[in-house]
């Protein structure tokens, strides 16, 4: 799960936020763009890219199937061709967990 979560959703969000909220490099998100056709962040006329929640939302599940479950970029392509749903479905299923996780923690903490 990408370390940094922002709360506050906005329109657009520059490639360097979008490379700050999953903790990787911005040229990690131009070659996972030029990879994934699910990517497609719009851009300005300076050619700058403007990524939507759409755009965030499927690369949160790029970055579950590469980073978190060890996928090849081939592998993932196809996994996300062959059942997409079921893929954001775990996504969604980890998210959840992990918030829970963070709870319990927190909770701990102040025992």
């Amino acid at each position: 799960m990408p370390r940094k979560e922002k709360k506050v959703e906005k329109l657009y969000y520059s490639i360097g936020e979008v490379a700050d909220l999953f903790d990787v490099n911005a040229s990690l998100i131009r070659y996972w763009e030029k990879e994934f056709d699910i990517l497609k962040p719009l851009k300005n006329k300076k050619g700058n890219r403007l990524f939507t929640q759409k755009d965030l939302d499927n690369l949160r599940i790029i970055y579950h199937l590469v980073k978190e479950r060890g996928f090849t970029l081939q592998g993932a392509k196809d996994k996300l061709r062959q059942n997409k749903e079921d893929v954001v479905n775990k996504v969604e299923v980890v998210d959840s967990l992990m918030r829970i996780k963070g709870f319990l923690l927190d909770l701990k903490d102040q025992v």
